[in-house]
C-alpha cells in the first residue's frame, strides 16, 4: 500500500476538486481536460521526482526509491486518467457529479485498504478522509465561483 497511497490520494483529490472548480467556473471542458493533463502528466512528475529525492535523503537504497517513484507516478497516471474518461464521456456538470462520487468511492477503498493494513478502526479513518475530501470539494467550487468568468 505504500506504493499506491500516497500517489492515490493526490490524484483523487487533485481530479475532483479540478474537476468541480472548473465546473462551478463554467469552464469549457477542452480546458478542464487540458488541466487534468498538464496535473496528470507534469505536476505528477514533479511529486514523483519531490518523492524520489526525499527517499534518497532517507537513505533509501536506490533501486528501492526508484519502484516506489515509478510506482507513484503509475498510480497517479492511472487514476487521473480515470477521471479524464468520465469529463470525456459525460457533460462537465454530470462529470462534476460522477467524479466526486467516483473519488469518494476511491478514496474510501484506499483508505480501507490501508485501515486494514495499520490495523486501526475503518469509520474513524474514512471520516476523517471524508472530511478532507469535502473540504477540497467546497474550496474548489468556491473558487472556482468567486472567479470573475
Amino acid at each position: 500500500m505504500r506504493k499506491f497511497s500516497f500517489g492515490g490520494t493526490a490524484a483523487i483529490l487533485t481530479s475532483v476538486g479540478l474537476i468541480v472548480g472548473f465546473n462551478a467556473a463554467e469552464a469549457r471542458k477542452g480546458t478542464l481536460v487540458s488541466g487534468l493533463l498538464i496535473v496528470a502528466i507534469a505536476d505528477n512528475l514533479t511529486d514523483s521526482l519531490s518523492i524520489h529525492v526525499y527517499q534518497e535523503s532517507e537513505l533509501l537504497p536506490g533501486r528501492t526509491a526508484f519502484t516506489e517513484t515509478v510506482s507513484n507516478f503509475a498510480t497517479r497516471l492511472g487514476v487521473s486518467l480515470s477521471f479524464i474518461v468520465l469529463v470525456a464521456v459525460a457533460s462537465l456538470s454530470v462529470a462534476a457529479v460522477a467524479s466526486v462520487i467516483w473519488g469518494l468511492i476511491l478514496l474510501t477503498t484506499l483508505t480501507s485498504l490501508v485501515a486494514k493494513e495499520r490495523g486501526v478502526r475503518l469509520l474513524p479513518e474514512v471520516g476523517k478522509h471524508m472530511a478532507v475530501a469535502c473540504a477540497v470539494i467546497l474550496v474548489s467550487v468556491a473558487i472556482g465561483s468567486w472567479v470573475p468568468k
